[in-house]
């Protein structure tokens, strides 16, 4: 199974192709509508998502609620592509026009100025409107497809914020899949910690007050993944490599961790390994979960539990300096609009990024033609992992 998206931040639309789903599989608009509504909530988000309403449309592989096993292509329309069909149309333009609209002006943080070496382009907004995090708008959608498909197979995958600007959520351990999912839809900041709600989104507003941007970590929890999904045998098929990479491909995303992450650096092996047991209903189970779901590339059957850091928007009203790649000289980069904090509605992306690699797992594991199939051959595969 793979995904490809296609699209400008400004263009007429974003645009999702999938490959590998399997044929009669339940699928609506409305399933992928719910995720892409989510994406667009959170304290701190900017007047872009005041503008767009993103709404599916499916073009193909779907029919009468269905998937047909074709390629699944979807479209998200830009709303605000009509006020901009002079700078994104694909028309040619008078050379008088096009240097009126070229960009020389690199903004820090930003893939403007290496895509611009990259591809050789004069006018930086040919970087820019594709570098955009608009995208990450056709990754959850293509993640919601995957989603739909897990929640079929009894595998529920749900991402919350764990900290923003050094404001940690205490660990809610002992809540159930169900209750993080409606603790965190009911927070403006997507957290399961009530206590430090407040804190986060006193911390957002003054940050936009003072023209900042603040980053955070995100957490995404899975339940219902069956253990030895994944592979010890090559590295490119060891899932959890295979997730952090999807994580970190993220817009803004600098790290990825399982379990207790980084922790286990300053741990003993005594306080970092989680000891096996067994029950005969249950079947093997670990008592703890330090490694977050994982040993050896593959899933133990445990929760997955992935976090991603976030580094703060780079778009400022605080501006700084940059170089104009014409006259060579330096400016002080400024923005019109920005998010001064987007941890809540990231967690969502990363989410659905998450929830792509697991579906691809199961897939690539498991008869993947037609999804009855698919159920019935993981329901006899989990039966023979609780018997082993």
């Amino acid at each position: 199974m793979r995904y490809l998206t296609a699209g400008e931040s400004h263009g007429k639309q974003l645009t999702t192709i999938i490959e590998g789903i399997p044929s009669n599989l339940s699928l609506t608009k409305d399933d992928i509508n719910a995720s892409l509504l989510r994406r667009q909530k959170g304290h701190g988000r900017g007047k872009r998502m005041q503008i767009e309403k993103d709404l599916v449309e499916i073009a193909s592989g779907v029919r009468h609620g269905y998937t047909l096993g074709s390629p699944i292509s979807m479209v998200i329309h830009n709303d605000d592509f009509k006020h901009w069909i002079d700078v994104m149309g694909e028309d040619p333009i008078s050379e008088d026009q096009q240097i009126r609209r070229t960009v020389t002006r690199p903004r820090p943080g930003h893939a403007d100025l290496n895509g611009a070496m990259k591809y050789g382009h004069r006018d930086i907004r040919n970087v820019l409107e594709r570098s955009s995090a608009r995208e990450t708008a056709a990754r959850v959608a293509a993640g919601a497809v995957a989603k739909t498909l897990l929640s079929q197979l009894g595998i529920e995958v749900i991402g919350y914020v764990k900290e923003i600007a050094g404001i940690v959520a205490d660990d809610q351990q002992e809540i159930t899949i169900k209750e993080r999912q409606t603790i965190s839809e009911e927070s403006p900041v997507r957290t399961l910690d009530k206590n430090v709600e407040q804190k986060m989104m006193d911390a957002i507003d003054l940050a936009k007050k003072e023209g900042d941007s603040i980053g955070g970590v995100a957490e995404v929890y899975v339940e219902g993944m069956p253990a030895g999904i994944g592979s010890y045998v090559h590295y490119d098929r060891k899932l959890d490599g295979r997730i952090a990479g999807a994580v970190a491909s993220i817009n803004a995303f600098k790290g990825v961790e399982f379990g207790i992450g980084f922790e286990a650096a300053r741990r003993n092996g005594s306080r970092v390994h989680d000891e096996i047991a067994w029950e005969k209903e249950r079947g093997y189970y670990r008592k703890t979960n330090r490694l977050g779901g994982f040993e050896g590339g593959m899933t133990t059957g445990m929760p997955i539990v992935v976090k991603g850091v976030m580094k703060p928007i780079p778009t400022l009203y605080k501006p700084l300096q940059s170089v104009d790649i014409e006259s060579k000289e330096p400016f002080q980069a400024s923005i019109e609009r920005s998010d001064s904090c987007a941890v809540p509605a990231a967690s969502v992306v990363m989410e659905h990024v998450v929830a792509f690699e697991l579906a691809k797992g199961i897939l690539e594991q498991f008869p993947n033609d037609q999804f009855p199939k698919l159920k019935k051959a993981l329901d006899e595969y989990r039966e023979e992992l609780r018997c082993f």
